[in-house]
């Protein structure tokens, strides 16, 4: 299959193009959020940049789409084509829980794939056709190794977005040991005023920050309202231990023993002094993390998933516009229809 997506979330779309089709990527000279491309990944040969111009020309079988404004712009890029359309819902809606409408609610020309069970709840879809793909990873290893006594997180802009992503929590991690913070924006964190308790280290590629994570004696995931991070499922990967918020749908993906989850936050601060002071604990705690992470969260799981579903989209597709089924796979993974 030939699959138009753009390049958004680099975490999800490393994954999604480990499947079997050819992804078409746009890209302009820009290399912005309209035109990324590959981004510098290191991805085979199936991701596939293309000029927003070509693809006019281009056989293109499904489009999967990350943001509500590009269905608009896919259809312009087609000629207006009419290929069978997928959006991703990356996101927990933010105003009117548990009331907030899905900008694609009540249509029939799009399918809605949620990443968490926790977004399918939440957003109220009407009857467009929904269902969930939990997320999955490429499986950096069980690169732990924690003899750092400092913890780590991963947080793109978290002066900005403060209370959201729990950057206001951080500080009482800190008081046990410093907080390393990776991601977009971190340089800023020195503005906060909280000294060494916290310290911003850049957006860092993947490769070397999976590295300096699993050197980190702890992952403190103290996010409020957010679908899963991919961060977190990464370091649960690692065989790290992780310090998590119980909010939204992390406790569907982390067991009390991986390290700790609770809503109360000082009984996750005193987790932290335990896999502070115990080494082998904390090693004991990341390798129930890795267990329980590759039950729900390994990538051919999520790839399986995301090739039933894209037949079972371009097979409705076909029905419903009279063209021929050849091709057409299983049912799609069932979600909830909200």
């Amino acid at each position: 299959m030939r699959i138009l997506v753009w390049h958004v979330h680099g975490g999800w779309m490393d994954a999604f193009v480990r499947g079997p089709h050819e992804y078409l990527i746009p890209t302009t000279p820009a290399r912005d959020g309209w035109g990324l491309g590959r981004g510098g990944r290191n991805w085979g040969t199936n991701a596939v940049e293309i000029a927003p111009e070509d693809v006019a020309g281009a056989e293109v079988d499904l489009v999967v789409l990350q943001r509500p404004e590009e269905l608009e712009v896919a259809r312009e890029l087609l000629g207006g084509r009419d290929v069978p359309v997928v959006f991703v819902e990356h996101n927990a809606p933010r105003l009117d829980v548990p009331d907030s409408l899905h900008p694609f609610r009540d249509r029939d020309d799009v399918t809605i794939a949620h990443v968490t069970h926790w977004n399918a709840l939440m957003w109220d879809c009407g009857s467009t056709r929904t269902t969930v793909v939990e997320h999955g990873v490429v499986d950096p290893g069980p690169l732990y190794s924690g003899e750092l006594e400092r913890f780590a997180a991963v947080i793109n802009e978290p002066v900005r977005r403060n209370r959201v992503v729990g950057t206001d929590l951080l500080p009482r991690f800190g008081a046990v040991a410093p907080v390393d913070v990776f991601g977009m924006g971190t340089e800023k964190l020195g503005e906060l005023g909280h000294g060494d308790l916290l310290v911003g280290l850049g957006d860092v590629k993947p490769d070397p920050m999976h590295a300096a994570l699993a050197r980190r004696r702890a992952y403190v995931h103290a996010n409020r309202w957010t679908s899963l991070g991919l961060s977190l499922i990464e370091s649960m990967h690692m065989a790290m231990p992780v310090l998590v918020l119980a909010t939204t749908d992390a406790a569907r993906t982390v067991p009390a023993e991986a390290g700790a989850i609770a809503t109360d936050v000082e009984e996750l601060v005193r987790a932290s002094r335990t896999l502070l002071e115990d080494p082998d604990e904390a090693r004991r705690r990341g390798l129930v993390a890795r267990e329980a992470v590759l039950a729900r969260h390994a990538l051919p799981r999520f790839l399986a998933d995301w090739d039933e579903l894209l037949d079972d989209v371009r097979s409705r597709h076909r029905s419903k516009t009279g063209a021929a089924t050849v091709g057409a796979g299983a049912a799609a993974p069932q979600g909830r229809s909200i």
